[in-house]
């Protein structure tokens, strides 16, 4: 989200009731949230260090959990070099074009859907903005997050690929034909990496 302008999306501060942020790392995006004068931010980080350190910025509210389409336990793969990097999935494309990026540990973590954490927790106002980063399990994620999409999100920032940087992630033509099930349309997207880049998304009934 951080990487695209969203003047020249058509998006302003008036138009967010509120943000979901599923990868939220360290927060570096919660300068630019401030910015926007969005106070009403939910930030999931599922590793415990970079969670500590997201928690520490004192920003929104801070859930430490990975989320997908089911409720449990987890085991991440985790870079100790470069945390970003790190997912649920096993490392392919990655290991080659980022050989000083090794995986050399696991954490488990806690993980729900998106559905289900607003089932048990009740808001007032609806968050209408998604932005995830979870490094090739986004789909997974959406796929819990059914009646999240059909009901409140209208704008959707995510990482896609075009090839496998992680084993069997998706690809962006996967989350297009996903997303637009629930009435979503890709409209721009923006390559940062070879294979890999970010993508919005918004709701087809707004102008």
């Amino acid at each position: 989200m951080r990487y695209m302008n969203l003047e020249s999306l058509g998006i302003s501060s008036f138009d967010i009731s509120g943000i979901i942020h599923i990868g939220a790392h360290y927060g570096e995006e919660i300068e630019l949230y401030k910015s926007l004068y969005v106070s009403r931010v939910l930030l999931f980080e599922p590793l415990s260090i970079p969670f500590k350190i997201l928690k520490s910025k004192k920003f929104g509210t801070c859930i430490n959990k990975a989320l997908g389409n089911f409720e449990g336990t987890i085991t991440m793969n985790v870079s100790s070099i470069h945390d970003a990097s790190s997912s649920i999935l096993f490392p392919k494309i990655h290991l080659d074009q980022y050989p000083d990026t090794p995986f050399d540990r696991v954490e488990t973590v806690q993980i729900t859907t998106l559905d289900r954490f607003f089932e048990d927790n009740l808001f007032a106002q609806p968050f209408n903005l998604l932005n995830i980063d979870v490094q090739g399990y986004e789909l997974e994620v959406f796929k819990g997050a059914c009646n999240t999409l059909k009901n409140d999100i209208r704008f959707i920032f995510c990482e896609v690929n075009r090839d496998e940087l992680y084993d069997k992630c998706a690809l962006i033509e996967d989350i297009d034909s996903y997303l637009y099930s629930f009435g979503f349309v890709r409209k721009e997207v923006s390559w940062r990496g070879v294979i890999w880049g970010d993508a919005f998304y918004k709701k087809c009934d707004e102008s």
